[in-house]
């Protein structure tokens, strides 16, 4: 029964990958603003939940609108292209940010010993940092799993190793790395102006 279920599991992930990926960042926005609307999360991480979708904004529409205009050296490529406009899977994977932005700032809180964001606490910031990182890589795993879309190697985004014939390089990981270097100091002066 399991195997079963985890036979489909895996069917469905690769064959209707896009799907997926828009349900969960649309399942994501639902369930953050339940969490707040209901008191179950405070200000302040409803806060953090739109500065994460606000970073990820950032590259993922600086590397979506690249892929789509760079004749020459494009960042990524889609393997499987989306079966929606390039600006909806924009919106979604924001919104996929932010939720993983706002996981790592209540591993922060599972983790670290309060007070949480007060000031510039280098445990918080490793909690951050790895967490950015493992789900950086099982993003780009899922991704290469499903034939979706992967990043392009150059001198300046190294392959680190090949999954199910496709890239992984060096960049959506050096991406998290200065997303998360920039989230927390903003974390912590978001936290002084809310409290």
């Amino acid at each position: 029964m399991l195997c079963a279920l985890l036979y489909s599991l895996i069917y469905i992930i690769q064959n209707y990958f896009y799907v997926v990926d828009f349900l969960i960042a649309a399942a994501i926005l639902g369930i953050v603003i339940f969490l707040y609307f209901s008191g179950r999360i405070d200000r302040f991480h409803w806060v953090l939940f739109w500065l994460g979708c606000a970073l990820g904004l950032t590259w993922e529409l600086g590397c979506n609108i690249n892929m789509l205009v760079s004749e020459y050296y494009p960042v990524a490529r889609f393997i499987t292209p989306p079966p929606y406009h390039f600006m909806l899977a924009v919106i979604a994977h924001s919104i996929w940010d932010g939720g993983l932005f706002l996981i790592g700032a209540l591993l922060v809180r599972k983790v670290c010993s309060p007070p949480w964001f007060e000031r510039f606490r280098m445990r918080e910031l490793l909690v951050l940092l790895i967490w950015g990182q493992a789900q950086a890589l099982v993003v780009e795993l899922a991704s290469a799993f499903s034939s979706a879309w992967e990043w392009i190697p150059y001198w300046w985004n190294p392959l680190l190793f090949i999954f199910n014939d496709h890239y992984i390089t060096a960049l959506p990981q050096l991406i998290w790395l200065a997303a998360m270097l920039a989230f927390y100091p903003l974390a912590i002066v978001i936290k002084r102006k809310i409290d």
